[in-house]
């Protein structure tokens, strides 16, 4: 094909096209390689078809599946095995029946034009018994048809193409040959045709093309690009960043979705090779686009996304100024961008109180104005927790300010103190009831998962408690062994940016391998994460966006049917399994130092919050629950009496340490029982409910022991055991009692 013309001056953005699209993208109509992942879905399924398929799922080029709609095949086998004649648009026409002779057949008896007439003037006789006359013996070889693939014979020299291909050059307005010729050539197949654009307008496409390709994230084939194409050509421009986003949003609106996210692309691309990348760049703007500095990383270390912090919304200029400055060396330093999000915000929502206050200048700011902007920040929407964000964020840039000495006329009194913010609001617990957790764990509703690595993922998240970034963040070889053959996974924890692991069992272990080879089946050049995301990715170095599992846990829990202890449809979070994998530990009496090493806190006070929460819960079912002594009376701690705490400090520890088959044991932790295995007659015994069914079989016991011993004339056994038969049947009784009240209630 053809390169571009085009005459670029010093320092424009022509220039700069011309010196970074390399010689491969330059062609007016560019062809890719038969397999090219980006451009390129695949080549048709049926035999002999060298056309490019369509869809990437159907895996058919445009003919046959239109071919496949039409004729309404049962399966994709039934059609394969007859998929009808080959394909038209690029193959040779059919020769005249008669022997020897290339002409194209101009009949229906098979005969080309002259053929044809010498057997109407011959009175058209048995094609079989005719004595046809040898036009290839008249006079030298005519010439073969111009285009490539069709051997037939012109029927003059004046005329390119045998007779079926000059009818459709002629039928296609008579275009230059060279230019049909390639248009014959390129049917069927995956191209992208730029003649119809301007100089620099077709360099900024080739420009995008060539983006996608290095990128390998989002594919680009023919029937997505051509339409984006057409548009620009429709428009006349000269260049792509004529027209803003929105009004190319407005000119693509009866356009592919695809194509116009392509033209948005490709618009965003060269104004980053016109204007630049880096923090040089984009600094001294009022809008930073954060993907275009180098080493800001997304949630959960995906790419940065194309997101932006609007400093221009800070109306005080100098404000705006040290804004910027502080944000840069948070950014830097590898604060996330939501944080720095919220700081920008707290910025501009302070820049509004300063221009109501008519406050202009640094110096200005005292704790009698920061009081009066309390009392405003308290007046505006948002909950408790996103004020006290905005204040403390702010209070932040004060402390910078002064620390990095960027502003001295800032006063030292210019700041908040402890109890200026909202309190913290206490946290409520937030792992999954048990009740739902046996259905979210049942193997039948884990088998009704379609999508097995969606599937690994809950599995991942329940066993072992990691955050929904760092599972989605997995590498492809993210499972070691110790020295002892024992498996691990090994993550990165995005929240702390640090390596970690957690120990798995081998059943969880033999589901990531069967992940790893899903994934090499679709990628074989095996990609980085064992999670890829399904679309978009051709390199699959592109993580599964949270959003998307979250889709597929919806639809998965609705499919379930998963109703929580209220028959109400269970809707939670995936960091909820976080809390009930944490809770869970703590219930099983596993050591906090253990739990905090397995979740990866960095101290030992997020991991203390598990266990406090934990602690509340089995207090107040204890509370709720009935229990009653060896005499049947009710025993009950009092929640706001003076001894509530180390009541039930006595009662928990009792609870790990002293449980009994039938009871709990309410000895002081000091002394030690002078009862061995008389529980039942001990006056400091409770028992709860939850222990019926082994009052009852012990009730059963002693009725027999004292029937036997009766019969042997044991009379001491006898007697303490009816002792223990009264206890039994007072204890019983009360707790029936109970029971069938809380049921009743």
């Amino acid at each position: 094909m053809r390169a571009a013309a085009a005459k670029p001056t010093s320092g424009s953005t022509l220039a700069k096209l011309m010196a970074v699209v390399r010689t491969e993208f330059r062609a007016e109509v560019y062809v890719p390689a038969p397999n090219d992942p980006v451009f390129v879905a695949d080549q048709c399924i049926v035999a002999d078809c060298d056309r490019t398929a369509e869809t990437l799922a159907q895996r058919l080029c445009g003919a046959h599946s239109q071919r496949f709609r039409k004729r309404g095949y049962s399966s994709m086998e039934e059609f394969l095995a007859d998929p009808g004649p080959p394909t038209r648009g690029r193959k040779a026409l059919a020769a005249c029946v008669m022997t020897g002779c290339r002409h194209g057949r101009w009949d229906r008896n098979g005969l080309c034009r002259k053929h044809n007439g010498y057997w109407k003037r011959a009175g058209q006789p048995d094609l079989a018994v005719w004595d046809a006359p040898d036009l290839a013996c008249s006079g030298p070889t005519p010439a073969e048809c111009k285009l490539p693939f069709c051997d037939l014979w012109v029927d003059s020299l004046a005329k390119s193409f045998c007779p079926g291909h000059y009818d459709r050059w002629a039928r296609h307005g008579r275009p230059d040959l060279e230019r049909f010729v390639t248009d014959c050539e390129l049917v069927g197949t995956a191209h992208i045709d730029l003649r119809a654009l301007a100089p620099q307008p077709r360099l900024e496409i080739q420009y995008a093309l060539q983006c996608r390709h290095d990128a390998r994230g989002r594919v680009a084939p023919a029937r997505m690009v051509t339409p984006a194409v057409r548009l620009v050509a429709t428009l006349g421009i000269t260049s792509l960043l004529e027209m803003s986003e929105q009004q190319w949003r407005a000119a693509a609106a009866t356009r592919p979705n695809q194509s116009l996210i392509f033209l948005l692309d490709a618009r965003y691309g060269i104004e980053a090779l016109r204007d630049g990348i880096g923090w040089e760049t984009e600094y001294s703007r009022d809008v930073w686009r954060l993907d275009r500095l180098p080493g800001i990383a997304g949630p959960g270390g995906r790419p940065c996304p194309r997101v932006r912090l609007r400093f221009d919304r800070i109306t005080h200029p100098r404000l705006r100024e040290l804004g910027k400055r502080w944000t840069r060396l948070r950014l830097t330093s590898g604060l996330s961008i939501g944080a720095a999000r919220a700081g920008v915000d707290a910025l501009t929502r302070f820049s509004d109180f300063l221009a109501l206050a008519g406050v202009g200048s640094l110096a200005d700011i005292n704790r009698p104005l920061l009081e009066r902007y309390l009392a405003h920040a308290m007046s505006q929407l948002g909950g408790n927790d996103a004020k006290r964000h905005r204040i403390s964020a702010l209070n932040v840039f004060f402390q910078a300010v002064r620390q990095h000495g960027w502003d001295d006329s800032l006063p030292g009194r210019a700041t908040f103190y402890p109890g200026d913010t909202p309190p913290i609001r206490a946290q409520v617990d937030r792992r999954l009831a048990e009740f739902v957790m046996a259905q979210v764990e049942s193997p039948a509703n884990l088998a009704r998962w379609s999508d097995l690595s969606a599937k690994l993922v809950t599995l991942i998240l329940t066993r072992c408690g990691l955050r929904i970034s760092s599972a989605l963040s997995l590498a492809f070889d993210c499972v070691v062994h110790d020295g002892q053959g024992a498996p691990y996974l090994r993550y990165f924890n995005t929240k702390m940016k640090r390596e970690a692991a957690v120990p798995i069992d081998e059943e969880l272990e033999a589901a990531i391998g069967e992940q790893q080879r899903a994934v090499l089946r679709r990628w074989p050049d095996r990609p980085p994460l064992l999670f890829p995301r399904e679309r978009s990715n051709v390199s699959g170095n592109v993580p599964l966006d949270p959003g998307t599992y979250r889709r597929k846990l919806n639809g998965w829990l609705q499919a379930c049917d998963i109703r929580d202890e209220h028959g109400c449809p269970v809707h939670l979070t995936p960091h909820q399994w976080r809390h009930t994998f944490a809770c869970r530990l703590i219930n099983r009496d596993v050591p906090q130092e253990v739990v905090r090493v397995l979740l990866d806190h960095e101290s030992h006070r997020m991991t203390s919050h598990y266990a406090k929460l934990t602690d509340q819960t089995v207090r107040r079912h204890w509370q709720e629950a009935t229990k009653v002594n060896i005499k049947g009376d009710r025993v009950s701690i009092d929640p706001d009496g003076p001894l509530a705490q180390a009541q039930w400090a006595k009662t928990r520890y009792g609870m790990a340490t002293q449980t009994l088959p039938n009871g709990y044991c309410g000895l002081p932790l000091q002394k030690s029982c002078p009862h061995a295995n008389a529980c039942l007659t001990c006056p400091v015994f409770l028992t709860g409910p939850e222990f019926l069914p082994e009052l009852r079989e012990q009730r059963h016991r002693t009725l027999t022991l004292i029937d036997v011993s009766t019969s042997n004339g044991q009379t001491r056994v006898v007697e303490m055991n009816k002792q223990v038969l009264t206890n039994l049947d007072r204890m019983i009784g009360e707790l029936d009692t109970g029971t069938e009240a809380n049921v009743a209630g």
